[in-house]
């Protein structure tokens, strides 16, 4: 009978449905499962589930009987690739669930910001409203999205979706080129255009070395529109120091991030320091996790296993 063994199961909602696949087999189910746990709780598996547990080379190593990997992500950086390759090993991650919930987030954190909205929420909190004396205080700026531009630096799935609602709000979208890049057709706006011309800019690409720091202080120093930066994508994406000190400088006009390099975040990450203020907006890591998009997940991982043991692999990695 087959052993499936699931490391990480808190990184899928507690509502969620976790439906079995549909051959005979042994399941075996673990919240959380540190590096160090991996190999004792795989033993004898031939299928892992995991989400953001590590697979790496001395790992599988360790694990003969493995045979097939469902990542509950779309990323797979967590996976030693060329090791599954080398092993037999094949690997299967989720695709297309958060074209819904990714953008949506992003927009929201759009038109908070924009808006003023946590700034202004908090003041009604402390009182500032009776203390204006009228109907109405302007304590923060207000922007409409209509006829802004948004700079996109990410043109898949889900950056198409990010265009889409911001043209329904009446923005103007751009495609950023790949950094360092010329000569990628229409669809693309030349990156440092959209550096410099963006009065928001959100990001919707990979964590690849080519893609690491793709913001910094260089690209900041050029934003001449003091753009809003979001992040719904992969933490490393931006510099966080150098965005702190953007923002210090005055250099962006607001932050709103879903992703860190580090998560959870370490005590020294400069986003902590400035939480508090009315212009920056960080949640952790929950753009995805929608109920609807969750439950996408779940059944793509056990359409994935159900049609591994049938022999015909899909949304295969290696």
């Amino acid at each position: 009978m087959t052993r499936i063994v699931f490391l990480d199961r808190d990184t899928i909602g507690p509502s969620i449905q976790l439906t079995r696949p549909n051959a005979d087999h042994e399941w075996q189910t673990y919240d959380r499962t540190a590096i160090d746990q991996i190999v004792d709780r795989l033993a004898g598996a031939e299928i892992a589930i995991v989400n953001k547990v590590p697979m790496r080379r001395e790992t599988l190593e360790r694990l003969p009987k493995l045979k097939f990997i469902s990542v509950a992500a779309t990323g797979y950086d967590v996976i030693d690739v060329e090791a599954c390759r080398d092993k037999g090993i094949t690997v299967s991650n989720v695709r297309g669930y958060a074209v819904n919930t990714v953008p949506e987030h992003t927009m929201a954190l759009i038109l908070a910001l924009r808006r003023s909205l946590i700034g202004y929420r908090t003041d009604v909190i402390a009182g500032e409203w009776q203390k204006a004396g009228q109907f109405c205080f302007f304590n923060y700026p207000i922007r409409d999205l209509a006829g802004s531009r948004i700079g996109i630096i990410g043109e898949g799935s889900i950056g198409q979706s990010v265009a889409k609602l911001a043209s329904a709000f009446g923005m103007i979208p751009m495609f950023a080129a790949h950094k360092g890049k010329t000569g990628l057709g229409p669809l693309y706006t030349p990156f440092d255009e959209v550096i410099e011309t963006s009065d928001v800019i959100t990001l919707h690409a990979p964590l690849t070395p080519a893609t690491r720091d793709t913001l910094a202080m260089p690209e900041f120093r050029r934003m001449a529109r003091r753009p809003l930066i979001i992040n719904c994508a992969r933490g490393g994406l931006v510099n966080e120091a150098d965005l702190v000190t953007a923002l210090d400088e005055g250099l962006i006009s607001g932050v709103g991030f879903d992703v860190l390099t580090t998560e959870p975040p370490a005590a020294d990450n400069p986003l902590l320091a400035i939480l508090e203020r009315p212009n920056v907006i960080v949640t952790p890591h929950v753009a995805w996790a929608s109920e609807e998009a969750m439950q996408t997940v779940w059944d793509q991982v056990v359409e994935s296993i159900d049609a591994f043991l049938a022999g015909s692999p899909i949304r295969t990695i290696c």
